[in-house]
């Protein structure tokens, strides 16, 4: 658990997967990626989904849902997903139920991100997986994932937000906005037109949920690293410039979503002024964080 002020943040692993280097480093050459990162035999990387809880002024914030639970063995398969609904482990670890979650933040629908949003019961009925919940995610998002096209319409999957927009239980946001006292959802777009990420700032302290902005930390350290997934990568390269500005001038705690060796860092400059995540030594608030 991480304290900022008067917010408790509490970092949970939702699923271990492995992964195509391809896909997480797009143009970036194995030479320079394999400084950082190791693939097995099958030349996979093993990979994490990292999901937040912020309590803040007596509300429970869930930052993202995961995979969760519903996800056929097939699908868990064809993901190489050897652990999986980490986040309501945490939960329960917590003493926390489904039905105390107030808030639940959708950084944008990709389904490794919101596939969590629902959850199958002991009778393996599907429903909401916080039903008291409300869901918050972009205008702008929502209208791309119901209208999915040739290259996003492998992630962007309609089970996994339509029946809570058309419930009223999923809320559209235009624009940036505070979800609650010293939690702000801001629009950083490059990965999606519309991916959010969360700015966390208390007592003068300051923390980011940086979602796939930076999937990885060496994503947030190099510019022009992101991944083969970024829709416009050239909006996140400049998005990316203007965050590792606030990073350096708050020298805020910063989390990395897919990053299973520095989850969470801070932002600061080397010997040879170039930007360096140095890592935040935590514990998963989850028994199967690793």
């Amino acid at each position: 658990m991480f304290r900022l002020g008067d917010i408790e943040i509490f970092l949970f692993n939702d699923a271990t997967s492995y992964m195509d280097p391809g896909g997480i480093f797009g143009l970036v050459p194995r030479l320079l990626w394999s400084r950082y990162y190791s693939a097995d035999e099958r030349h996979l990387i093993r990979s994490a989904n990292h999901n937040l809880l912020v309590r803040a002024a007596g509300l429970n914030i869930i930052i993202d849902t995961g995979f969760g639970n519903c996800l056929s063995e097939t699908q868990r398969t064809r993901r190489n997903i050897t652990r999986f609904d980490g986040t309501h482990a945490g939960l329960s670890a917590l003493g926390i139920a489904p039905a105390d979650i107030d808030i639940v933040v959708d950084t944008h629908l990709h389904d490794d991100h919101c596939s969590g949003n629902f959850r199958l019961n002991p009778a393996g009925i599907r429903g909401p997986a916080f039903p008291n919940a409300a869901y918050l995610v972009q205008r702008r998002e929502y209208q791309d994932a119901i209208r999915p096209n040739e290259r996003t319409r492998a992630t962007y999957l309609p089970d996994n937000y339509v029946p809570l927009f058309e419930s009223g239980q999923l809320q559209l946001l235009d624009g940036d906005g505070e979800i609650a006292p010293g939690l702000t959802a801001l629009v950083t777009p490059g990965h999606t037109p519309a991916h959010m990420s969360l700015r966390i700032e208390s007592a003068g302290e300051h923390a980011a949920f940086l979602c796939d902005l930076a999937s990885l930390a060496v994503h947030f350290e190099r510019l022009a690293w992101m991944t083969a997934y970024d829709a416009e990568p050239l909006v996140t390269l400049e998005t990316k410039r203007a965050w590792q500005r606030w990073a350096l001038e708050t020298d805020a705690l910063l989390f990395f979503p897919h990053d299973i060796v520095t989850p969470a860092g801070r932002l600061a400059l080397d010997d040879r002024g170039r930007p360096k995540i140095q890592p935040v030594e935590f514990a998963y608030d989850n028994p199967m964080g690793d």
